[in-house]
């Protein structure tokens, strides 16, 4: 079924597990695709196919081994299931729902740039340069020995697929690739992505896929500029952008009110909303720690409990990168933990009393993290539910 013509040469139809972008007037394609893949210009689909379900299924193990073992077979394989001219077809895969899939189109003048994403993150999302899993040899990925950790559930994969209306040089399609990719950068910035093996946040995923197409036409002058500095390279990032964060939302319910939660922006640390749980154990007495899990959603979502865990988190980042001097890091990230305790508390006035019984964590931030979330916790529950209750712990455990 034909569900959007962005432009005149360009139709993009959907059907079960399957996003096709029929090209009705040639492109030069420049995708990552295994076979088909590289620059073309004889091609006339661009397919993004739901190759296995989310989660694990024998038929999905199946075609996952079968694309990796034999990506030709596994191309054929899909091309003759949904009736696709294997010879002219760029085929891309992912686990993502294709009705969940983010459309944006931008224009400018006679000029029009289309974006397709789909996109899951939650389990193999990656930060460059993290360790890698695989070395190629010979046609075969051959595991790594001590190369890191690899996720349980490697599924996650972004898959953009990028249309242009004119003709672009090769150079130009290249810096187009370049520009989608930094503006895929900035989304997972912005939703605060974690990487599944570090503890940085996350450029992409292990599997990420793309296709560029720019359409071909003789009568026009190939278009040679696409960064950031010329229009072609600001509708590339809008349209990637608009996308890619309605494919988020869609797929993995990643909004910007869904991220404004202590334990979401703490994943990259280990310190996810069951494993903070139980750390704050350590923290707090077992009636104050009951009830910190009732209502841990209103108090750790907290919009000002949340902007100083992320003043917090910027500058235990920038602490590892050393932009911040050992020197100081300490003395910084402690005031930053008793405005924590403050924010928590409700007690602002607080502020010198916090930082004196926080001291005793300097040097340690995940530690002096965790005592100043049990400490602005109890001196609220203290005053607002111990008194009352006439329940009143003999130490905060802080």
């Amino acid at each position: 079924m034909v569900i959007l013509e962005p432009y005149e040469g360009l139709r993009v139809k959907r059907g079960e597990r399957v996003l096709a972008a029929e090209l009705a007037a040639p492109h030069a394609v420049l995708s990552t695709c295994r076979v088909n893949g590289g620059l073309r210009e004889d091609l006339s689909l661009v397919v993004n196919h739901q190759a296995c379900e989310p989660r694990p299924h024998p038929d999905c193990e199946h075609r996952r081994c079968l694309a990796a073992r034999d990506p030709e077979g596994y191309h054929r394989l899909i091309c003759n299931t949904y009736g696709f001219p294997p010879e002219k077809t760029a085929l891309l895969g992912t686990a993502a729902n294709m009705y969940l899939a983010g459309f944006a189109t931008e224009a400018f003048r006679d000029l029009t740039v289309f974006c397709a994403a789909t996109a899951g993150v939650e389990t193999n999302a990656g930060r460059a340069g993290d360790p890698a899993h695989f070395y190629e040899e010979e046609g075969r990925f051959l595991r790594i020995e001590g190369g890191g950790a690899v996720a349980c559930d490697r599924r996650g994969t972004i898959v953009l697929m990028v249309f242009v209306n004119r003709p672009l040089t090769p150079g130009a399609l290249v810096r187009a690739v370049k520009m989608v990719t930094e503006a895929k950068v900035t989304v997972l910035e912005e939703l605060h992505v974690a990487s599944r093996y570090s503890s940085g946040l996350a450029t992409g995923t292990g599997t990420d896929q793309i296709a560029v197409a720019a359409r071909l036409d003789p009568s026009l002058r190939p278009l040679s500029g696409a960064g950031k500095h010329v229009k072609l390279g600001e509708l590339l990032s809008r349209a990637t952008r608009r996308a890619l964060f309605r494919a988020l939302s869609l797929q993995n319910k990643l909004t910007p009110e869904t991220v404004r939660y202590a334990p979401r922006l703490l994943e990259r640390y280990g310190l996810g909303e069951e494993t903070l749980l139980v750390a704050l154990r350590e923290f707090l007495p077992p009636p104050v720690h009951e009830w910190f899990a009732r209502n841990r959603y209103p108090l750790l979502g907290d919009a000002v409990l949340v902007s100083h865990l992320l003043s917090y988190l910027h500058l235990w980042d920038n602490a590892r990168w050393e932009i911040v001097p050992e020197e100081v890091a300490s003395e910084v990230l402690l005031d930053e933990a008793a405005l924590l305790a403050t924010a928590l508390s409700q007690r602002r006035e607080s502020f010198p009393e916090f930082r004196k019984k926080l001291a005793p964590e300097t040097g340690k931030p995940q530690r002096l993290l965790l005592s100043a979330l049990a400490l602005g916790f109890y001196e609220k529950w203290h005053h607002e539910v111990g008194e009352k209750a006439g329940v009143v712990p003999e130490s905060s455990g802080s």
